[in-house]
Order: structure tokens, then C-alpha cells, then sequence
């Protein structure tokens, strides 16, 4: 049981990743205020955990009710990811944001990142619900189903403290230092999501 516990926390916050995340989401939110910014912080770890804790109990017999593989979603949350990351170098991101700042009057727009790109494909992507069915098929019963899901909360509430905790401290970078890391982060996630189209591809093609 204790070795299910720690193989499970290990894979899954290897592959969510939070701590590469945060910054991420910092720069993705560096407009929101802090309220703003931890409210989407908490709704996007939620989203992505009911989306795993799904997948987890009827991912497998869905995605072959629908004949559907999972290499198709790393294609498409490679690609999804890669706009994301394109917008966020070339600050195409803020360039939207001020022209929709120029039709509404007075009313600054704030985007929700929380469901996309951020519970999806970011925390609950193709690797962590590939991680989650894989776990859930080495649980043999309802204790080490419920070892695997404890691992999954706490590697996710350790993703909510992260995530909210990133905003203020790139804050206190200033200016220069956060546009820096923006475009540098943006393009890691360039580079990872070309990982997901090309994992996705090998798996399709059986490269």
C-alpha cells in the first residue's frame, strides 16, 4: 500500500508538473488581480480533478466506446498548447487584450484562463489521464483506489498552493524580469507541446 502511495504521488506530480506550471500560469494571469488570480488558481486545479478523477474511473471504457486513442489528444493538446505559447512571445495575448480593452469602455476584460489553457490541457492533459487510467489499473482493489485518488489530491492541492503563490512572487521581479520570463516560458511551452504532437504522432504511426 505504502509503495502504491509513493509510486502513484511521484508519477503524478512528475506529470502535472505544478512546479513548472506556476510560472506559467503567472504569466498567463499577470493582468488579473490577486482575488482574480487565485479564484482561477482554485477552479482550474478543481476542473482538472474531476476531469482525472472521470477519466481514472470510466476514462477507458469511453475512449473505446468512441474509438478514440489517446495519442489523439496529445496532438491536439500539443497544438492548443502551441498557439498558447506562440501568443505568449510575441505578446499577441496583450495586443488582444487592448483592442478588446478599446470596445469596452471603462470595463477591463480580465481572461478566464482557469478551464483552458490551464485544467485543460496543462494540469489534466494527455499525460496525467494516461497516468491516472494506468495507476487505476494497478489498484486492485477499493483501498488502492482510494491510495491512488488521496496521491491525486495531494499533488493537486499542492498545485493550488503553487499556482496561487507564482503571481506575486514574478511581481516582485518587476516589470523587465517578468516580460523576460514570459517569453522564455513561453517558449518551454512551445517545446513541450511539440513533445505532445510528436509523442502523439509516434504513437499513432508506431514510429
Amino acid at each position: 500500500m505504502i509503495e502504491l502511495l509513493v509510486s502513484a504521488f511521484v508519477t503524478l506530480f512528475v506529470v502535472i508538473d505544478p512546479v513548472g506550471c506556476a510560472p506559467i500560469y503567472a504569466g498567463l494571469t499577470k493582468e488579473a488581480s490577486s482575488k482574480q488570480s487565485r479564484n482561477m488558481a482554485l477552479r482550474a486545479t478543481l476542473i482538472a480533478g474531476f476531469i482525472l478523477i472521470f477519466f481514472a474511473l470510466l476514462g477507458e471504457d469511453l475512449l473505446n466506446a468512441l474509438n478514440i486513442q489517446l495519442d489523439s489528444f496529445r496532438i491536439a493538446g500539443g497544438l492548443m498548447l502551441f498557439w498558447i505559447a506562440f501568443e505568449m512571445v510575441f505578446e499577441k495575448r496583450q495586443q488582444r487584450r487592448e483592442e478588446r480593452a478599446e470596445k469596452l469602455i471603462g470595463t477591463p476584460e480580465i481572461e478566464d484562463v482557469s478551464v483552458f489553457p490551464m485544467a485543460i490541457p496543462m494540469l489534466a492533459g494527455p499525460g496525467s489521464i494516461a497516468a491516472m487510467m494506468l495507476l487505476m489499473n494497478e489498484a486492485g482493489d477499493a483501498k488502492e483506489t482510494t491510495v491512488v485518488l488521496g496521491a491525486l489530491g495531494t499533488v493537486l492541492l499542492l498545485t493550488a498552493v503553487l499556482l496561487v503563490a507564482a503571481g506575486p512572487l514574478i511581481k516582485l521581479l518587476g516589470d523587465k524580469v517578468e516580460a523576460v520570463l514570459t517569453r522564455l516560458l513561453g517558449v518551454l511551452l512551445a517545446a513541450l507541446a511539440a513533445q505532445y504532437v510528436i509523442d502523439g504522432l509516434k504513437g499513432s504511426f508506431g514510429i
